[in-house]
């Protein structure tokens, strides 16, 4: 340590202890360093900010932002009739819409009072698994490849397409899907002949695509290394930030809300929930995995009892859109479409709210929604899992090394769509 002239004795040059001492205090913030991590940065995946303040390459504190893919879903919401809310869903979460679709939609047929036939359930339960697929996919192939394991992706993505070509078969469209109606689904034109067939054989290929990967990473020494006993959530830091899915299965909590609270007829399957033990990068990413297997067992279980009936909940009900063969060739049919689209008079719902929360991929999904007797949400409120995940980044960064920022945020699997809404 250097010394001026101001501290020293003027009459020997002695260190004058007393006023140096005092003067001399050490602040070590001084030599910090604040990085902007995101909203630019690849491996955020979607406009996040996070403010990081470094000792060296240690995190000492985390300020995360959002605000920067602001839509503004929820007052949207009130200005749409029940059924054109939908194509709103989509854009919540890209990775995987008709899991938002579901999610929305089973609010208001609650609102409306409508039960759908065991075929329309059965066949939004394989919708909502294949999407459940799609985002743990994404979220793997991309958390793997910000930690250097670029092969994985790869091989996830090219099942993601897979995915993709189902969706377009059955709905028209591969990534908005918007195929949710309020009482059915979009199109009447039923479930093409080799839909299920195509399926299956998409959930033998995606197996043994799940085994590759669970060989090539989950238990690599260079992998164990960036994961292990890294961005550690406990039971209790979960319940405080109201942590669910994935997340909170990593840290041993078995709470899945198929099974929970079941919707859609999920109580007719059989499934596993996956768990971890420690809570931390590495579990959360195994229960991805497993839960990838659990979804294309319950895939098969929906194909293989897949019920006879109707797709759709009674017509007559002034709020379900009419065939197309009864729109083109009656008039009755015609006058019940133009009231529902052009006048708006079928579409309303009693006065009152419902809420049904979904067990989405990244956690507890649910619309809700109240209603003025209007032909559309009079409020509309969204519980978004990713919004309540990303809470905890600052506590789980701080004392981590810079490095850890993103396997800890890529582990979340955080989708930017939802924190801004």
């Amino acid at each position: 340590m250097t010394t001026t002239g101001k501290s020293m004795d003027s009459k020997n040059g002695i260190l004058n202890r007393e006023t140096d001492f005092q003067e001399f205090v050490y602040q070590p913030q001084e030599e910090r360093l604040f990085l902007n991590f995101g909203p630019s940065h690849p491996a955020t995946h979607g406009t996040l900010r996070l403010v990081l303040e470094l000792d060296g390459e240690r995190v000492v504190d985390c300020v995360p932002e959002i605000g920067y893919l602001h839509h503004g879903f929820e007052k949207l919401g009130e200005y749409r009739t029940y059924n054109q809310v939908v194509t709103i869903t989509d854009r919540m979460n890209y990775v995987s819409p008709f899991n938002n679709n579901l999610a929305y939609i089973l609010s208001v047929e609650k609102l409306f009072g409508i039960e759908v036939s065991k075929r329309a359930q059965y066949l939004r339960v394989i919708l909502a698994e294949l999407g459940r697929i799609m985002d743990h996919a994404v979220c793997i192939g991309t958390h793997a490849m910000d930690l250097g394991a670029f092969t994985a992706l790869l091989y996830l993505i090219r099942e993601r397409e897979n995915i993709y070509n189902l969706y377009e078969l059955l709905t028209g469209t591969r990534l908005t899907v918007s195929y949710a109606r309020v009482g059915g689904f979009a199109r009447d034109r039923g479930i093409p002949a080799d839909f299920m067939p195509r399926t299956l054989a998409v959930c033998d290929g995606l197996l043994k695509t799940v085994d590759e990967v669970d060989r090539l990473l989950s238990h690599n020494s260079i992998y164990l290394g960036r994961t292990r006993e890294v961005g550690i959530i406990t039971p209790a830091a979960a319940a405080d930030y109201g942590i669910t899915g994935p997340c909170l299965r990593g840290s041993g909590v078995p709470f899945d809300l198929r099974q929970a609270a079941p919707y859609s007829g999920y109580e007719d399957f059989d499934f596993d929930i996956p768990v971890g033990s420690t809570g931390d990068v590495w579990d959360r990413y195994m229960v991805r995995l497993e839960e990838m297997r659990q979804s294309v067992g319950i895939i098969r279980q929906a194909i293989a009892n897949f019920p006879e009936g109707e797709l759709y909940a009674d017509s007559d009900s002034k709020v379900i859109l009419p065939p197309k063969d009864d729109v083109y060739g009656s008039i009755e049919g015609l006058i019940h479409q133009f009231e529902i689209i052009m006048l708006n008079r079928g579409a309303r719902a009693p006065r009152g709210e419902a809420y049904i929360p979904t067990e989405a991929p990244n956690g507890e999904l649910g619309y809700h929604v109240i209603s003025n007797e209007g032909n559309g949400p009079y409020r509309f409120r969204v519980r978004p899992p990713s919004f309540y995940n990303f809470q905890i980044i600052p506590s789980l960064l701080r004392g981590r090394l810079l490095s850890d920022t993103v396997a800890i945020l890529s582990s979340l699997n955080i989708i930017a769509g939802e924190l801004d809404r």
